[in-house]
């Protein structure tokens, strides 16, 4: 080998025992994954399985290789830490990512399977490495939080930059409004009561456990609600009488929540004769005819005179 490629006996030996090292570190990590992966059928227990083993393995082949090939130096702490100075300066951004990267398994903001928004981009955590996490797209241009089937990659330090939001740790639901808007002529208290009774077909036996939640929750976070089960508030709009449905779901159930109550309510509607859905509409307005008798003008003030008490 020295004849055909020039190399001295000492690198040889380097070289060959570099070789060695990295074979028995990728065997020893594949022998305890079989073992410990053989009866597990858990997808998110095998994941975390196998990012502990290549946590673990990949750092001491670094620092075993790096004993073979500088062992010239004075101690392997003059080798880190030159090593850790160029590193510094050369590679800001991955030390902030594997900064983030430590805070994220410290801290633990989210684990893989949460669902998230950080920044502009939401979606549920699928992957978490040195250097970026990775998120199933959704929302964008998709309603009501569905996956877009786009995967982001996500450098680790935006979680020191950029506005994190859980959706599934900690208190583990999310409070959803549907507005639904009738006439002004319809009968608005018949329609609210069929509101909040749909309301609590779909979302009240959610709140006994929201109330669980949330007790275990506040030894950790101020969070305080006075009331968890579903309501609807009453307004006005410009074209009728706006009833908003708020009640408490799953963030992965959110739209088919919305949906099954939407087709609950197209069915009570339909059988109603003195409630219909609002939309914009123009129509002229006859406050002769079609006033209150005592706010009604009379045609001597439509004329010009004044209108006169009695």
């Amino acid at each position: 080998m020295t004849e055909t490629f020039g190399l001295s006996p000492a690198l040889q030996e380097r070289l060959l025992t570099s070789i060695a090292v990295i074979l028995v570190f990728w065997a020893a990590r594949r022998i305890v994954l079989f073992a410990a992966l053989r009866k597990v059928t858990d997808p998110k227990l095998r994941y975390r399985w196998q990012k502990a083993t290549t946590y673990v393995t990949v750092p001491l082949a670094i620092l075993v290789l790096g004993r073979i090939w500088f062992e010239g130096f004075q101690s392997l702490a003059t080798f880190l830490g030159l090593l850790s100075a160029g590193l510094a300066i050369a590679l800001k951004d991955l030390l902030v990512n594997l900064a983030g990267w430590g805070f994220i398994l410290w801290r633990r903001p989210f684990e893989v399977g949460d669902r998230v928004q950080i920044g502009p981009h939401a979606g549920n955590v699928i992957d978490l490495r040195i250097f970026q996490f990775t998120l199933l797209e959704i929302g964008n241009w998709v309603d009501a939080d569905q996956s877009t089937g786009r995967i982001i990659h996500i450098p680790n330090g935006k979680v020191f930059t950029e506005p994190l939001a859980n959706f599934t740790k900690g208190f583990q639901f999310i409070w959803n409004e549907i507005p639904v808007l009738v006439t002004f002529e319809s009968n608005w208290e018949k329609a609210k009561n069929i509101l909040l009774e749909i309301a609590r077909k779909h979302g009240a036996h959610l709140t006994a456990e929201a109330e669980a939640k949330l007790r275990e929750v506040s030894s950790r976070f101020m969070i305080f609600y006075t009331t968890l089960t579903p309501t609807v508030y009453t307004s006005v709009a410009d074209s009728g009488v706006l009833l908003t449905i708020r009640y408490l779901c799953d963030p992965r159930q959110r739209r088919g929540t919305t949906q099954a109550i939407w087709e609950d309510i197209l069915r009570a509607f339909a059988e109603c004769d003195d409630i219909d859905f609002a939309y914009p509409t123009q129509r002229f307005y006859n406050n002769v005819l079609e006033g209150k008798p005592e706010a009604r003008a009379r045609p001597a003030e439509i004329a010009g005179e004044p209108r006169t008490g009695r």
